[in-house]
């Protein structure tokens, strides 16, 4: 978490960073830490943000069935 900390913290006003996750924004937190780190690290990704959601498909879902049925 720390480095992750200093990795955003670093790179906050000056550079884009991207995340790409199929956890919901809501779990991020708690899955941070859930503490005031987490709280810091939010804080530099949520702000100054640019969110593209690609909605409920699941690519390896549908590649898994596929495989499943040939």
């Amino acid at each position: 978490k720390r480095f992750l900390l200093e990795l955003m913290e670093l790179r906050y006003d000056t550079a884009s960073t991207a995340f790409a996750t199929q956890l919901a924004t809501r779990e991020w937190h708690r899955q941070l830490g859930g503490d005031t780190i987490a709280d810091a690290i939010l804080d530099r990704i949520v702000h100054n943000t640019i969110w593209i959601n690609t909605g409920e498909y699941n690519m390896r879902q549908r590649h898994g069935q596929t495989m499943l049925d040939n």
